[in-house]
């Protein structure tokens, strides 16, 4: 299971939301390139980097912080946050980020995002499932779709997607575990997808738990950033 430390960026800094709140931020640290340079150094392979200002703004806004990251480290990163259009994907992808996660637009404009699983491949584009209770959310995690869980994955293999980033909502930034059952009940579901579990992951046991169920990642944010994992637990992993 891949191991992916995530970045999170308003204003350019290194933050972490509570359960998707915008009002409940803590900064972590004004320079992420040093914070994304010990994660390379203590041998993590994989970063996630999210623009929360892109998301709100709808066009990526941090984007030198997305190409020093890059240059300064070799970090395979994904990005997310604001891609809503092919202009703001080149963008993304020529600041150096080697894969793209479409989150709200592939809600929204499942068209476009097909096209750019057709012309990318599956490989870059990345499909962010950002869910609470049943629903995917959208818009931030301000709002709800119409759109359930299952029935997003479904579309999305249907149309040739093969990564998930799902993020549990409700449970992003609080540190109370993440959502095991519903991504063992999404593994025995869809065997031919590969997904990354975002939002709650705490302690090593939880990393433990997610390799076992058979997840293809972690994403792990405020817990590396409050000490709950430390780099070294994660060694085995790596």
């Amino acid at each position: 299971m891949e191991i992916i430390p995530a970045i999170d960026l308003v204003n350019g800094q290194c933050v972490r939301l509570s359960a998707g709140d915008f009002a409940r931020q803590t900064t972590y640290d004004s320079d992420p390139v040093a914070v994304a340079q010990r994660f390379a150094d203590a041998g993590m392979r994989r970063l996630h980097l999210v623009d929360l200002d892109g998301a709100r703004a709808g066009h990526p806004v941090n984007l030198a912080v997305l190409e020093a990251i890059a240059t300064a480290t070799t970090l395979d990163i994904d990005a997310g946050g604001g891609i809503q259009t092919q202009a703001s994907l080149t963008q993304v992808l020529d600041a150096g980020a080697r894969h793209v996660t479409a989150g709200s637009l592939a809600v929204r404009e499942q068209p476009t995002v097909e096209a750019w699983l057709a012309r990318y491949g599956s490989d870059t584009i990345f499909i962010g499932a950002d869910f609470k209770g049943e629903h995917i959310m959208i818009n931030a995690w301000a709002d709800k779709s119409a759109l359930t869980l299952v029935d997003f994955i479904t579309s999305y293999l249907g149309a040739g997607a093969s990564t998930f980033i799902c993020t549990d909502v409700s449970k992003d930034g609080l540190l109370q575990g993440p959502s095991l059952e519903i991504y063992q009940t999404l593994i025995k579901q869809f065997p031919t997808a590969r997904f990354v579990a975002s939002g709650g992951v705490t302690t090593i046991a939880d990393v433990e738990a997610l390799a076992a169920a058979g997840m293809h990642g972690a994403i792990i944010g405020k817990a590396l950033y409050e000490g709950t994992i430390k780099p070294p637990d994660l060694k085995p992993f790596l």
